[in-house]
């Protein structure tokens, strides 16, 4: 691989002679590289187009200047990108010899990227000019020394004939002694110089690092608008005078698409469509006892109809299931299903594989607790006693449904499988199927579900949830998309139908909007829980859980009287993916930052994304998280990171920022006033305008 663009030094790994044989440090050290996950042994997670932060520790003895460049590796092994890497900003920069730049990859595929530390042959010279020259010390051997530094940089034919020849006046210049010293020298570092040697450095003794793995997956992997419902309640029916009900099935549940299509999302994701067990069914609010017409659990899988590879009757026929992936495709959705590795007492499994259970000293097989909650209706399965034959039986079913048009699933609580398995599996499915999606439902801690990710889940629920202070929620944000995001991507989901947070229970409609908007412009990836938008909060009694929850029963939800009435949040829902579609800035994970406010209960951040074609598109999220009380602050921009030309701001110094929700625009700067009235408006979604724009 050729390195050296604008000089003619030869790559120098390791200083030369065999002394130097075997050594860990090339001719300059290169450490603590990332985004780097186990040594390399696991690619780092990227998405096309995302700007991928990277950056590596590196420095050299003495006084002379280094300069570092990423250079990122297609599939093929061909250079692509080139970027010179600068000290981040702030106090991470400040003489820790840290540097950091952003490589953006085009297309899926598994790319890769090296790091490279060099000699900065120019960057010495003016450096050691600009002092000495000022000083009045060697001031003529300063000078000859920069005509001959350029002058040998024109005579590279590697350059553009402009470069070459702006080179070769700028090193006449530097040796004409008819000019003056500070003529001579301006002409040193002009900006045509500078210009030329950002593009093309002056390198020499280059170090290059090992080649460290990017897997670059489909957007969907890392992002995305997620809606939940139940197939089943969707078009559900109560006979009012028997109280019984008609389940919903997946042709009435296809009239629902097209108001999840129209508010703006991107993935259908449905709870288990299998045969439900009728052994320890649950009753409704998770009550021991079913009635004769109770449905019971979805996530109790598997009766005499059949387990994980059948359909529930009352849902319809594999031809009506393909029909329903067809119509969610037609409308820009993709369908997600769930994969939920257990078993009902009478899953078929159950009677032809006793071994893939636990049997306990009194012949009972285990069913699921997670203290003080039992699970009766459930056997969770046993990898140690046929991990072969069990895992080969998951992949089965697994593809069978990808034949069927599912490539995402949502894999309820893989953090009570082993780890082993999960990388086996996906590894196996994406080998046959590249593109299938798996989303980590894993609410447990935070070593596993950072091993859930390396082991290849695409993207996973997050304690985002349960986040809802203002240093909670900047914590949490700085965490996922700073110190994680090579190997976990969050989706944050503001509900489940396990989770209903009293936040939610007690906040009123504003906590939903807050919620909303914090969720889909904090994250590429976010969701929703169908009820959230009529403001459903009402809990079960000493449980974090939605009472009647759907979880157990049918639930009729009265879309079209909703939005005769305005109650309903869709309209706003709407207008969020709207945003999130519109502004590249919100489809990319490590591009946030959290700004200063002095209100303690107001979240500032922005996030910026230079595009392909050089135009930026910036984005400032204001909120009011206390969902109760106006609050009136000041906002403190750290204006370095929306990467402000001179020529973006206004006669005044300041910049227009347009709010995406209210219409209204103002002029800003690095100093603001925020008033904002959760029962109006929590929040300020703002797009940062260019003067020139």
């Amino acid at each position: 691989m050729t390195t050296n663009s604008g000089t003619s030094a030869a790559l120098d790994n390791k200083p030369k002679g065999r002394i130097t044989d075997g050594l860990r440090f090339g001719r300059f050290p290169i450490t603590a590289v990332q985004p780097v996950v186990d040594g390399g042994k696991v690619p780092a997670k990227a998405l096309p187009g995302e700007g991928i932060v990277v950056g590596a520790t590196a420095f050299r003895e003495g006084h002379d200047q280094l300069g570092v460049s990423a250079v990122l590796l297609d599939p093929q092994g061909t250079e692509r990108q080139r970027v010179r890497l600068a000290p981040p900003r702030g106090e991470r920069g400040m003489g820790t010899d840290r540097w950091e730049g952003i490589l953006t990859p085009s297309d899926v595929g598994n790319w890769s990227f090296v790091i490279e530390a060099w000699h900065d042959r120019y960057g010495t010279w003016h450096h050691n000019a600009e002092v000495k020259v000022a000083a009045g010390i060697d001031v003529e051997l300063m000078l000859a020394e920069g005509a001959a530094l350029l002058g040998e940089a024109s005579d590279d034919d590697s350059r553009s004939e402009a470069d070459r020849a702006t080179l070769r006046w700028v090193a006449e210049r530097l040796a004409d002694r008819s000019l003056s010293p500070e003529e001579r020298l301006a002409a040193g570092f002009s900006q045509g110089v500078t210009d030329i040697v950002g593009r093309e450095p002056i390198r020499e003794l280059v170090t290059v690092s090992e080649q460290f793995p990017l897997l670059v997956e489909r957007d969907l992997a890392g992002r995305g608008a997620w809606y939940e419902f139940f197939p089943r309640s969707e078009g559900a029916v109560r006979n009012h005078d028997t109280g019984t009900w008609t389940s919903g099935n997946f042709r009435t549940a296809a009239k629902r698409l097209d108001a999840v299509a129209a508010m703006g999302f991107d993935v259908l994701y449905m709870p288990p469509i299998h045969p439900i067990g009728v052994q320890h069914r649950k009753g409704p609010n998770n009550t021991l006892i079913a009635g004769p017409n109770d449905p019971g659990s979805p996530w109790a899988i598997g009766a005499k109809e059949g387990g994980h590879d059948a359909i529930h009757p009352d849902l319809g026929t594999f031809e009506d299931f393909d029909a329903f992936v067809a119509r969610a495709n037609e409308l820009g959705l993709e369908v997600a299903l769930d994969l939920a590795l257990q078993a009902a007492p009478d899953h078929p499994w159950v009677q032809s594989h006793p071994e893939w259970f636990t049997t306990r000293v009194d012949g009972s097989i285990a069913y699921a607790e997670n203290p003080p909650k039992k699970y009766q209706d459930i056997y969770p399965l046993n990898f140690d006693n046929d991990p072969e034959g069990l895992a080969n039986e998951i992949l089965r079913i697994v593809l069978l449904w990808v034949n069927h048009g599912v490539k995402i699933f949502r894999v309820d609580n893989p953090h009570t499988k082993p780890v082993w398995f999960w990388e086996w599996l996906i590894a196996e499915v994406n080998k046959e199927v590249p593109g299938v999606v798996f989303l980590a439902e894993a609410f447990t801690r935070p070593a596993m579900m950072h091993a859930l990710g390396r082991a290849g889940f695409q993207q996973s629920y997050t304690y985002f949830t349960w986040r809802n202070t203002k240093k909670e929620i900047q914590d949490y944000f700085t965490e996922v998309s700073h110190e994680s995001p090579a190997f976990f991507r969050p989706n944050f989901f503001v509900n489940t139908p396990d989770i209903l947070t009293e936040y939610l229970q007690f906040g009123g409609p504003a906590a939903f909007k807050i919620r909303a908007a914090l969720a889909s412009t904090a994250s590429p990836l976010w969701g929703v829980y169908a009820g959230y938008e009529l403001y459903e909060h009402v809990a079960r009694p000493g449980a974090e859980e939605y009472i009647d929850n759907e979880k157990f029963e049918y639930k009729a939800r009265d879309w079209d009287a909703a939005a005769r009435s305005g109650r309903t949040l869709a309209p706003y829902i709407t207008r969020l993916n709207e945003i999130r579609h519109t502004h590249p800035a919100l489809q990319d994970l490590q591009n946030l930052t959290v700004h200063y406010t002095t209100d303690d209960s107001t979240v500032a951040y922005s996030k910026h994304k230079t595009l392909a074609d050089g135009s930026k598109d910036t984005i400032i999220v204001v909120v009011n998280v206390d969902p109760h009380v106006t609050k009136e602050c000041s906002v403190s921009l750290d204006l370095a990171a929306l990467e402000l030309d001179p020529e973006d701001r206004t006669a005044n110094g300041g910049f227009y920022v347009d709010d995406l929700i209210s219409g209204e625009s103002w002029e800003w700067g690095e100093f603001n006033y925020v008033r904002l009235d959760p029962h109006v408006e929590p929040a300020h979604i703002l797009s940062v305008r260019r003067a020139h724009q």
